[in-house]
């Protein structure tokens, strides 16, 4: 069996408990790695804070050639991570391939961000009367940050972080998912080998929250997970700048003035059951006029079945609905569907059965809009369909939400466009396309109980640094 060890700040280290991973699919063990104890991450902590002036000053290029080594290592070993994010997130093979080319496009944009130096870097002048002032405004780093992140995307959710971290130049320590630790573990170990700072970094499987989140020597702390655990972070984070992506129950609109409905219930189904569900972003809600509602119900259906056609094991070339993280999930998911059923007036158009950690991609219509499946984050292969007779109320069904990540919109009305634009409650209105649809380069994050602030590379700065200005009073040309 494979052991990953920790890499406690910059170097590997074992401890005496270990945490045994499985493949998720059958759920056979085939990793080790350590747990770092709250002392081993406190001093983790205090050595990252002690290179803060060294992270300081590497300069542009030198950041830059960081990202690229790591860029470089990790094509290198492009199957070892695809293999890794398929055995121990239960992630079909296919999108485990194509979240290693997302990481590599997000390492991308911070190559060229690295480049750049200082971000919105200015110099302005100000003159009153006599008096003449010259302003240099830059950007600093804020020092060490931490980093905590969820199962679902474990190599480009934890790039969205460490990449724009060297840009800014701060030490960081990270705390994966103990469900998903490997890929994390291994990063590290890649980026042993690319020119960090002695001391700068830490990757540590643990059950430790505290430190973490609530250390004064940390000065930001980006969470990815769910909203009940990011909104308890914020609470504990007093001093910190902080970053909370958290969950959603994303809506999709079809509009009566769309073209392709085959096109449209393709997408739908992809955004729906891709990776069983497992993403913030995936399609929960799916708002259709009601001019196309039972046309689109036929499509979504036979969309579906393409999906349970090819149930399996997720290192398949050709399964399309592998495992969730866990069967007590899938346990749940059930029990959400039949509540939903039962309880809440929804009727299963297709799916709606348990295979032991797979459950059936799923379509439910009729369903009151307080059950549990459309109201809560699922976060499983399941989504509901309901009719809309005005364009306006399609809008009100998307923002009745405690939830506001993205929305998507499928309409050829301009003007609609922009309605939804200027009214959706969320951090992105995708149009033409799914919710689920993420440019690694946007501002990513929501609103109302889907977080505050937002990643991508240029847009995780803002929190990474914060702005100096020097002042410089009557500033004249120098002469003999």
């Amino acid at each position: 069996m494979r052991t990953f060890p920790l890499i406690s700040a910059g170097v590997k280290k074992t401890t005496e408990k270990t945490l045994t991973v499985v493949n998720k699919y059958n759920n056979e063990a085939f990793a080790t790695v350590y747990l770092a104890s709250k002392e081993e991450i406190l001093q983790c902590i205090q050595k990252a804070h002690a290179t803060r002036r060294q992270m300081r000053e590497t300069n542009p290029g030198q950041r830059a050639e960081i990202l690229q080594n790591l860029h470089n290592l990790i094509t290198d070993s492009f199957d070892e991570f695809a293999d890794l994010i398929c055995k121990e997130a239960g992630k079909p093979i296919t999108a485990a391939k194509a979240e290693v080319n997302r990481c590599l496009y997000t390492l991308d944009e911070a190559i060229k961000e690295a480049s750049l130096g200082s971000p919105d870097g200015t110099w302005r002048e100000h003159a009153t009367g006599d008096e003449r002032h010259s302003l240099l405004i830059r950007r600093f780093p804020v020092g060490v940050a931490s980093f905590i992140t969820p199962f679902n995307f474990p190599l480009n959710l934890v790039m969205h972080k460490v990449a724009p971290a060297i840009v800014a130049g701060c030490p960081f320590v990270l705390k994966p998912s103990r469900k998903t630790p490997l890929c994390s573990l291994r990063l590290g170990e890649l980026l042993l080998e690319c020119g960090m700072p002695e001391g700068s970094f830490s990757v540590l499987t643990t059950a430790e929250y505290s430190p973490f989140v609530s250390d004064e020597r940390i000065k930001v702390v980006s969470f990815t997970g769910g909203a009940k655990a990011g909104w308890g972070i914020k609470e504990q984070a007093v001093k910190q700048n902080v970053v909370l992506e958290l969950g959603g129950n994303a809506a999709c609109i079809v509009d009566r003035e769309v073209n392709d409905l085959d096109e449209i219930a393709d997408r739908i189904c992809a955004g729906a059951f891709g990776y069983s569900g497992q993403s913030c972003i995936s399609v929960q809600r799916v708002l259709v006029h009601e001019s196309l509602y039972d046309s689109l119900c036929t499509k979504l259906v036979a969309g579906a079945q393409k999906f349970n056609e090819k149930q399996g094991d997720p290192a398949s070339e050709d399964t399309k609905l592998g495992p969730l993280i866990s069967e007590d999930e899938a346990k749940r998911i059930e029990e959400w569907v039949n509540e939903a059923v039962s309880s809440h007036n929804g009727k299963i158009l297709c799916g709606g059965k348990r295979h032991g950690n797979i459950y059936d991609a799923t379509f439910i219509t009729e369903v009151d809009r307080d059950a549990k499946v459309c109201a809560r984050e699922a976060f499983g292969p399941i989504a509901t369909v309901h009719k809309f007779s005005d364009f306006n109320e399609a809008i009100e069904i998307a923002n009745d939400s405690e939830f506001g990540l993205q929305v998507g919109v499928f309409t050829n009305n301009l003007g609609k466009s922009y309605y939804a634009y200027e009214n959706l409650e969320v951090g992105g209105v995708v149009m033409n396309d799914i919710p689920s649809s993420r440019v690694d380069m946007q501002p990513y994050g929501g609103v109302k109980d889907s977080g505050c602030g937002r990643e991508g590379v240029r847009y995780a700065l803002d929190h990474l640094t914060d702005i100096r200005v020097m002042v410089s009073k009557n500033i004249t040309s120098y002469k003999e």
